[in-house]
């Protein structure tokens, strides 16, 4: 599996923390998630571009790690 990196360059490891840097609108929901965002037990993906993680009211979220950075 290839390394995955925030935005910053980091790397990423299960369960890690995360910080949303952008707003994001959640598809299919009327949530959305606001900057600054803390994001617990990330659980990373084969994509090295995406994690998985449960935040706020919303399970099982795919997120794009350049909008990430680590905590």
């Amino acid at each position: 599996m290839s390394d995955v990196k925030d935005m910053n360059g980091n790397l990423l490891a299960n369960g890690d923390q995360v910080t949303l840097v952008k707003d994001l609108k959640v598809k299919g929901s009327s949530v959305t998630l606001k900057r600054g965002t803390l994001i617990r037990n990330i659980r990373l993906t084969g994509d090295p571009e995406t994690i998985e993680c449960n935040a706020d009211k919303v399970k099982g979220i795919v997120l794009r790690t350049e909008f990430l950075k680590k905590a």
